[in-house]
């Protein structure tokens, strides 16, 4: 997906913070587009974005450490917009401009009460004198810089200032959170009153954007577009199928991989709901002989990243003057695989992403790499995607093989399926699947002794994880109800022979990922 020079921008600098996403999705939601850049980013590469404003997202780190992160020198001096710092971003602001910082004797961790000093201020206008919000922080401001004007703190801390002559403001709390519950309101005081940034950032518009970009790149050519069964590689072949019609081939590999009765189920519902030109391609023994005898997830990860394009190229060459591969990509799989969140660490690699070839003959096509999975799904609603695809639980691109824990063998993809199968079933029945993001077991690399009968049996653990999320990027670990957790495990272990216990995650992320591998 190419930059929406056609929108107004507003471009968030990350310094590390586990929220920064947040923001890009909070102002979206708000309709102005914004897109995540490192912290480091230079003035021509932020510039080249024509950005309505600027916001530098909080970050772990102190800003008076030696390896502390900083933008640009010339950044203030040379971006002619207004610029909102958040947490670690008003402490770069304070520094930047002779205030002073300091570490806090009390960190403010989790909520507080926000005293608005300054009503007029355009970035509070709107908002009652005392707001509930969100805190962070170990390090606070002592002093604010010369001529900047202190608009709100909390009762043990200057929580916000600005400098009007300047356009630039700081908050020590996170607006961008659920926590801070009128946070939305203030991003679009900054984003659309401070900025004046248009509000036409919608799933029409996506829409309308994406399938006049492709008909541009593609023009007369024929392109592949590789199907998982997933929410997001449906949604990317039904909008280039609107693009482009019967010119887009979609390729349904079979890889041994995924959950039981999924390949014959999608590929009915691509057909006869979707009307997409499908081919089924069977793959499993490619697949699953490759991952004899890997254990490492990283390169589990990249085998199958590398196979599923190997079948792509291969069925491109078959069908003649294929140039294009559409894949399903979204904006969290390129955060994750390419850590472009500043000096966050690379988490692993997409399938999609750092598991690509660095040769490839087609070139790739990615109408959702800039969107969150919300936006998807709301793109796809729009494009009459079925609900009872686009409801579906995220599947990892990779399929059952990041569930299990060492190597994929044929009897543990068994144990896997069985088990998979009575985890929808049993949310189902107690009309919790809609309420979870995402759920499924882990096959664990343990055998524990167990009875059965009056037999003595030592076999597999598996783990359930299930976790209630937005977009993926953030998740908690899902109540359920002890009953549905007790019929699962029943279940589990009496009807899947060479499972013998049963075990909960209740880690969230972060500091945990949603998947295991």
């Amino acid at each position: 997906m190419s930059k929406k020079t056609s929108h107004d921008t507003i471009v968030i600098l990350d310094f590390g913070s586990q929220y920064t996403h947040l923001i890009a999705r909070r102002v979206r939601e708000g309709g102005v587009y914004s897109e995540i850049l490192p912290f480091d980013a230079s003035v021509e590469t932020i510039k080249a974005l024509r950005p309505r404003g600027l916001i530098l997202s909080g970050g772990p780190a102190s800003v008076y450490a030696k390896d502390a992160p900083r933008p640009d020198p010339d950044i203030f001096r040379a971006i002619d917009c207004p610029v909102l710092g958040i947490c670690y971003g008003l402490q770069i602001l304070a520094v930047a401009y002779g205030g002073e910082v300091e570490p806090s004797s009390s960190h403010e961790y989790g909520h507080a009460k926000l005293q608005v000093l300054k009503q007029e201020s355009p970035l509070f206008e709107g908002l009652p004198p005392e707001i509930d919000v969100w805190m962070s922080h170990g390090d606070h401001v002592v002093k604010a810089p010369p001529e900047f004007c202190l608009t709100a703190r909390t009762r043990s801390a200057l929580n916000a200032f600005e400098s009007l002559s300047n356009r630039l403001f700081g908050v020590q709390f996170h607006p961008e959170v659920a926590h801070t519950p009128l946070g939305n309101r203030l991003l679009q005081n900054f984003t659309q009153r401070i900025c004046g940034a248009r509000a036409d950032w919608s799933p029409c518009v996506i829409i309308a954007e994406q399938i006049e970009r492709i008909r541009a790149e593609v023009l007369n050519g024929r392109v592949v577009c590789g199907l998982s069964g997933g929410v997001d590689s449906t949604v990317a072949a039904t909008l280039v199928h609107q693009a482009i019609g019967e010119r887009q081939t979609c390729i349904f590999v079979d890889n041994g991989l995924l959950r039981e009765g999924e390949f014959e189920l999608s590929t009915e519902l691509f057909k006869q709901h979707l009307k997409l030109n499908v081919h089924p391609v069977a793959a499993r023994d490619k697949f699953l002989n490759e991952l004899q005898g890997i254990i490492d997830p990283e390169q589990k990860r990249k085998i199958i990243g590398r196979a599923f394009i190997e079948v792509f190229e291969n069925e491109a060459s078959r069908i003649g003057d294929v140039e294009y591969l559409v894949q399903g990509t979204l904006y969290p799989d390129v955060i994750e695989s390419v850590s472009v969140r500043g000096p966050s660490a690379v988490i692993k690699s997409h399938h999609n992403v750092g598991g690509l070839p660095e040769l490839m003959r087609l070139r790739l096509i990615e109408p959702l790499r800039e969107l969150f999975k919300d936006e998807v799904r709301s793109i796809g609603r729009e494009l009459g995607v079925p609900d009872e695809l686009l409801g579906r639980h995220p599947f990892p691109g990779p399929g059952l093989a990041v569930r299990i824990i060492g190597e994929v063998t044929e009897d543990r993809l068994r144990l896997l399926r069985a088990a998979d199968r009575i985890v929808e079933e049993e949310l189902r029945a107690a009309d919790l699947y809609d309420h979870v993001w995402q759920a499924f077991p882990v096959l664990l690399p343990v055998s524990t002794v167990g009875v059965m009968g009056d037999g003595r049996t030592y076999e597999r653990v598996v783990a359930i994880r299930a976790v209630t999320s937005v977009d993926g990027m953030t998740a908690d670990w899902a109540r359920l109800p002890h009953d549905v957790l007790g019929r699962l495990s029943a279940r589990l272990i009496a009807e899947v022979r060479g499972i013998n216990r049963v075990v909960y995650d209740i880690s969230s992320k972060p500091p945990s990922t949603i998947e295991w591998e």
